[in-house]
C-alpha cells in the first residue's frame, strides 16, 4: 500500500476482501470509510450486472468519478483494490502503479 501512496495524487488506498471487510488501507480518514466501503458495494453491483449481460467471466478495472475524486477499482485476487487519487489526468500512474503492485 505504501508505494502506492507514494504515486504523485494519490489520496488513499483501500483493499476488502469477498465478504466487504478491510484488509488493508492507507491514508484514509476514518470518516471516508463509509463512503468508500459503499462505493465499493456500487461497483460490485454494476460489475456483476455487465458481466452478466455480457457473458464475462472476468473484469478488469472500473473508474468511477465523483464529487470526492476518480476512484478506480481493480480485482486483486480474491479482494477489490480502491485507490483513490486527485483528478482523471493522474489516472495514468494510478493504473502504472496498480499493475505493478498485482503484477510485480
Amino acid at each position: 500500500m505504501d508505494t502506492l501512496m507514494a504515486v504523485r495524487g494519490m489520496k488513499h488506498v483501500l483493499l476488502i476482501d469477498l465478504s466487504g471487510s478491510v484488509v488493508s488501507s492507507a491514508g484514509l480518514e476514518p470518516a471516508f470509510l463509509k463512503r468508500e466501503l459503499g462505493l465499493i458495494a456500487a461497483g460490485k453491483a454494476v460489475i456483476g450486472s455487465l458481466q452478466s449481460s455480457l457473458g464475462a467471466t472476468e473484469w478488469n478495472e472500473l473508474l468511477l468519478d465523483v464529487d470526492g475524486g476518480p476512484v478506480l477499482l481493480t480485482p486483486f485476487g480474491p479482494q477489490i483494490l480502491l485507490t483513490a487519487f486527485d483528478d482523471v489526468t493522474s489516472l495514468g500512474r494510478v493504473r502504472f502503479a496498480v499493475r505493478r503492485l498485482i503484477n510485480p
